[in-house]
Order: C-alpha cells, then sequence, then structure tokens
C-alpha cells in the first residue's frame, strides 16, 4: 500500500526536476550557439538533447504516476 502524503508529492518533485534537467542542459546549448563560431554545430546535438528531455519527461510522468490528459471532443473550447 502507497503512502499518498507520498504519492501527491511526486509530481512536483517530477516537475521540478525535469525543468531544473532542462534549465541546465539547454542553457549552455543556448550559450554556445549565441557566443562561439562553431557554435553552430551544436545545431546537430540540439535533436538529441531535446529527444532526451522528451524521454526524461515521459519517465518522470510514469514515476509519478501521472495518467495521460482526458480526452476531449476536439471543439469544446470553440464557440
Amino acid at each position: 500500500m502507497k503512502s499518498t502524503a507520498v504519492s501527491n508529492h511526486r509530481p512536483a518533485i517530477a516537475v521540478a526536476v525535469g525543468l531544473l534537467v532542462a534549465l541546465v542542459v539547454i542553457t549552455p546549448l543556448a550559450w554556445l550557439l549565441n557566443t562561439r563560431d562553431w557554435g553552430i554545430l551544436v545545431m546537430f546535438v540540439v535533436p538529441f538533447a531535446v529527444w532526451g528531455l522528451i524521454w526524461l519527461g515521459r519517465r518522470l510522468a510514469d514515476w509519478a504516476e501521472v495518467g495521460p490528459p482526458p480526452p476531449s471532443s476536439g471543439r469544446e473550447g470553440c464557440r
């Protein structure tokens, strides 16, 4: 049986970890692109960095036990 106190904090911890990792990964890449002449070569690394962040986000969502968003009918917001 899981403790509800621990499981209630998991989504917040997952978001905090995800944002921290994204900041640590994206900031140096953006800095290199902006300040170095060879920074354009970093563009070859960017798709892998984005893929890694998406992969991490999915693993964190699994760990936090957050289900997929509820399905929408598609036009509820358009009136």
